[in-house]
């Protein structure tokens, strides 16, 4: 019994599901493979946990708080310093401009990236809440609070990722590097991310809510539907100033 094998080449590009898992599957083996990123996105947290634990009389604060707040400070190191420092450089080596000339074309790309970024980022939020809970984080949400924490955090990753694209797409590399590691160490420290914002002074504290980190810190924390309505404006403006500003091209 004889079979007709066909050894033509396939000359139609892969389906579109298939093409943009492909990116997203390299986008998060990158991100993996670049030391800088996993110290910011990683390291960092894990060494703010640990300090949490060991050190909360210092911090004034109950590791149970510390530990809520570390899950935003991860998503705040992936979605805006991690993405913003690694598109720059991608724009500088003219790979985004190559990608954008296959079928991925740039929606692809856009899509494969933020799903690449949603892979790590849910990943190291695994990891950290793993941590925690070995040091002795005992979490207790009710269904609210999961549901408010949940959407803030999709929200404020929008938000973040949206800025970081505005000026990875704008600055070179090198200024986007600078800028990005500024903006990241003033979240942490400034905009409430691992500090309730009733812990600055007070004359600065309506400033500090209207933040997109304030609004997630205090989501995760006490899982207050306000944040939301912080962050929804945040996640507009940052998608459509990205989208005005971005060039694909240094």
């Amino acid at each position: 019994m004889s079979q007709d094998l066909d050894f033509r080449p396939a000359g139609a590009a892969a389906p579109r599901a298939r093409q943009v898992w492909s990116h997203a599957r390299t986008e998060a083996s990158l991100i993996l493979r670049n030391g800088e990123q996993s110290i910011l996105s990683l390291v960092i947290p894990v060494g703010v946990l640990v300090a949490g634990r060991w050190f909360s009389d210092l911090l004034g604060q109950d590791f149970a708080v510390t530990a809520v707040s570390v899950l935003g400070l991860a998503i705040w190191s992936s979605t805006f310093t991690s993405l913003s420092i690694a598109t720059g450089f991608e724009r500088r080596y003219n790979v985004l401009e190559r990608l954008a000339a296959t079928p991925l074309g740039r929606t692809g790309i856009l899509v494969g990236k933020a799903t690449g970024t949603a892979l790590i980022t849910s990943g190291q939020l695994a990891v950290l809440a793993l941590i925690a809970v070995a040091l002795g984080w005992h979490p207790t949400p009710d269904l609210g609070h999961l549901v408010v924490a949940a959407l803030a955090a999709v929200l404020a990753a929008v938000s973040f990722a949206g800025c970081g694209l505005a000026l990875a797409g704008t600055a070179k590399p090198e200024a986007t590097l600078a800028v990005a590691n500024l903006v990241h160490l003033a979240g942490m420290a400034g905009g409430a991310l691992l500090l309730p914002v009733a812990r600055y002074p007070e004359a600065l504290q309506p400033l500090i809510a209207a933040l997109p980190t304030a609004a997630l810190g205090e989501a995760l924390r006490t899982g207050t539907s306000w944040s939301l309505l912080v962050l929804l404006p945040w996640a507009l403006g940052a998608l459509a100033l990205s989208r005005k500003v971005f060039r694909w091209m240094s």
